[in-house]
């Protein structure tokens, strides 16, 4: 085992499993190789809405799900937390299984550092998720379409001799002024719930965008997702908070 791979805690979201862009090889990779006390999986690990459009599951996802048991049979403490792709299972919440795993609405985790974070996934937290659900839905597709592009685009890149992976939707939410600004109100209003709660910080999901700051005084963790970026938000025992980036291999 890489000692580089042993963590307190692990953090992950927005897997996306049940879609053609899961990149489920990849967190394959990741979750058998990684050692940790607790793994978070914060929410969107299974996309209801794709599977409900069009069902797709290859044997990779469904290894990933094999592996995540394992590793709850051997003693990694398991929480699963619900996002707005896996809404499916909130009617049965809270739910335990087994001695090591819980799935549920959000869950308080206690750091190194002393510190009470508040886990969930964030979009409880975004308007247009839960007031205009079309939008979201609308919004959704619009994703998987540029996800769709991102291959030929990719392809005629390689015939010009560039090997680095470009995004065009990663582009699109970098640039574009309403989307940044979203991400930023986002994460404030996030941040202050944790706030007013009580937590000193909080880690969530739902935007695919990996990030570690403190926004007045709050320390904001986010998870990144594993459709581009495979990210993870790893606690080491050393008590700090990372992110962790897998070499893909496209």
């Amino acid at each position: 085992m890489d000692e580089s791979l042993r963590y307190r805690s692990v953090f992950i979201s927005d897997l996306h499993l049940g879609t053609r862009d899961a990149q489920s090889e990849q967190l394959l990779e990741f979750i058998r190789n990684v050692e940790c006390e607790h793994l978070y999986l914060v929410g969107d690990i299974i996309d209801g809405w794709e599977l409900r459009r069009n069902w797709r599951w290859s044997q990779a996802q469904s290894d990933v799900i094999q592996k995540i048991l394992r590793k709850a049979r051997k003693g990694t403490q398991v929480y699963y937390i619900i996002g707005n792709h896996d809404e499916f299972l909130r009617p049965f919440l809270p739910m335990v299984m087994g001695d090591n795993i819980v799935i549920t609405h959000e869950k308080a985790h206690f750091g190194l550092d002393g510190k009470r974070y508040l886990v969930v996934h964030g979009d409880m937290f975004d308007a247009v998720t839960m007031t205009k659900k079309w939008v979201a839905h609308l919004g959704d597709r619009c994703y998987l379409f540029m996800l769709r592009l991102n291959r030929p685009i990719n392809t005629v890149r390689r015939w010009f001799g560039k090997y680095h992976y470009w995004s065009l939707s990663k582009m699109a939410k970098q640039s574009v002024k309403q989307a940044v600004s979203f991400i930023t109100d986002y994460e404030e209003v996030l941040s202050s719930h944790a706030d007013e709660k009580g937590y000193d910080g909080v880690i969530c999901g739902h935007i695919h965008h990996a990030e570690i700051r403190s926004i007045n005084g709050i320390d904001y963790l986010n998870c990144g997702d594993w459709i581009e970026s495979c990210s993870a938000i790893v606690e080491t025992y050393e008590g700090t908070f990372e992110i962790y980036e897998h070499n893909q291999k496209r």
